[in-house]
């Protein structure tokens, strides 16, 4: 073999080597990139409570008090008080399904909510105060639906169950007031939830946390 042909074969060799280190380091993911995030939105009355009962689930990432489900573009948590746009209070959860599934966010948060309360959550009246799942696409919606029909056929409390499943429609974060509010004023919210009887009557319809 002559000097030339060995030359353009060691050159090819060294256009393969590089391609291949190429795409190997293609396929790793960058440091320092973020993993990839669901979203999951829930109306279960007093977004302040449902944002702690969030926070609290490991896999969780980030939780934002706000409000969905109505026509009002914009609204105001004066607004939304009226009962009159339609809108909900939601908790708007980023979480890591490679931590936790959408299954278990299902299962928190009917372990949280009054699911036979129809436009009220505990001592709070008024459409605004509904529970529902917002879905965010055709997976969320089926098991959001599973799970419904799995708490109709065993659930431990007696009354129909009246949750909403709904599709996620646009939405609002809460003034910044309301972000975060069980850490910022907890005084004030272990005051609220206590006198609105929240978890007087979650372990009367679901027993003791842990049974």
């Amino acid at each position: 073999m002559n000097a030339k042909r060995i030359l353009q074969l060691l050159c090819i060799a060294a256009i393969s080597f590089s391609a291949a280190g190429l795409a190997a380091a293609q396929a790793q993911p960058s440091p320092g990139a973020k993993p990839a995030t669901a979203r999951a939105t829930f109306a279960g009355g007093c977004f302040w409570c449902m944002e702690e009962v969030y926070d609290k689930v490991p896999g969780v990432i980030a939780t934002v008090s706000g409000y969905m489900g109505g026509h009002t573009k914009n609204p105001t948590y004066e607004q939304i008080g009226t009962g009159r746009t339609g809108h909900a209070e939601v908790v708007q959860v980023e979480f890591d399904p490679a931590k936790v599934s959408y299954a278990k966010l299902l299962e928190v948060f009917w372990r949280n909510i009054d699911p036979t309360q129809k436009d009220a959550q505990f001592c709070d009246q008024g459409s605004q105060y509904r529970s529902g799942v917002f879905y965010h696409d055709e997976e969320q919606k089926r098991l959001a639906e599973a799970s419904r029909q799995a708490l109709q056929k065993n659930k431990p409390f007696r009354g129909e169950i009246v949750t909403e499943i709904t599709p996620a429609s646009p939405f609002y974060a809460a003034e910044g007031y309301h972000q975060d509010f069980h850490q910022k004023n907890p005084t004030r919210y272990k005051f609220y939830k206590s006198g609105c009887g929240r978890d007087a009557r979650l372990q009367q319809l679901w027993g003791k946390p842990g049974s």
